[in-house]
């Protein structure tokens, strides 16, 4: 098992292919295996890697650090990989890792794909905003249900059954939260070529939210799937992985 001990923790990564690199970040839902849509269409032009965050998969976090910690360990995979920049994409809390490390290392991203997520930064006007759209919309089940689209999950029994056992994989953990120090300001004063996707069902990241945090982002791009919920790349992974893809040729590194 490929794994890189930083930050006293061994980190879970795997990487596939060749070029330059491209850095997956999941989602609370997820882990590194996730991605098994995207890795196939996306290896033979970038070197793909995957990780688990912290607390996820086989990525253990002994001291429940948990997301205080994943910039840092995303900075210190990247050195520990002599990778200088690569693109990154990130789906649902891996929008705090990609953002934040966008943020404070600017020279080093490419460009970054925030997927169904706005980095769940502590802005008060955001974060009350979701809270009020979460209220209205409560639904039952847990994250691995609420993270896909009813359509799909009506459509796609088989696939929407894969999601809760990829999801089944991590382990257990308390919840994760921690004060950040990223600004609306530093987010809209960045000029790293970004795009936002989301689906148009999003019961946990509405696309109002996201739109509002585009348009923070000068030049930043944004894409709405109709009909998908949370988890664009895993429930609609062929239109999803050409949108990625034509974001990322217009950005090569």
């Amino acid at each position: 098992m490929p794994s890189e001990q930083i930050n006293g923790i061994d980190l879970y990564y795997e990487s596939h292919g060749e070029g330059p690199a491209l850095v997956f970040l999941h989602g609370a839902g997820g882990n590194h295996i996730s991605w098994w849509q995207q890795v196939p269409a996306f290896r033979e032009q970038y070197r793909c890697i995957t990780i688990d965050h912290r607390g996820f998969g086989a990525s253990l976090d002994p001291n429940q650090e948990g997301a205080a910690r994943f910039v840092d360990d995303l900075e210190a995979l990247l050195d520990r990989l002599e990778i200088d920049r690569a693109a990154l994409v990130a789906q649902s809390m891996g929008g705090r890792t990609a953002l934040g490390f966008a943020v404070a290392h600017p020279e080093r991203v490419a460009a970054l794909a925030m997927c169904d997520t706005w980095g769940f930064f502590d802005w008060p006007d955001l974060q009350q905003k979701v809270a009020e759209f979460r209220e209205r919309n409560a639904g039952g089940g847990g994250l691995a249900q609420r993270a896909l689209g009813p359509i799909f999950q009506e459509r796609e029994p088989e696939r929407s059954f894969l999601y809760q056992q990829v999801f089944a994989l991590n382990p257990p953990r308390e919840a994760s939260s921690f004060a950040s120090d990223i600004t609306a300001d530093a987010v809209a004063a960045m000029t790293v070529p970004t795009m936002f996707v989301v689906g148009s069902e999003d019961g946990l990241t509405p696309p109002e939210i996201l739109h509002e945090v585009h348009e923070l982002i000068p030049g930043s791009s944004y894409v709405e799937f109709e009909g998908c919920g949370h988890s664009v790349y895993w429930e609609n992974p062929d239109e999803y992985n050409r949108a990625l893809g034509s974001f990322l040729e217009q950005h090569p590194w």
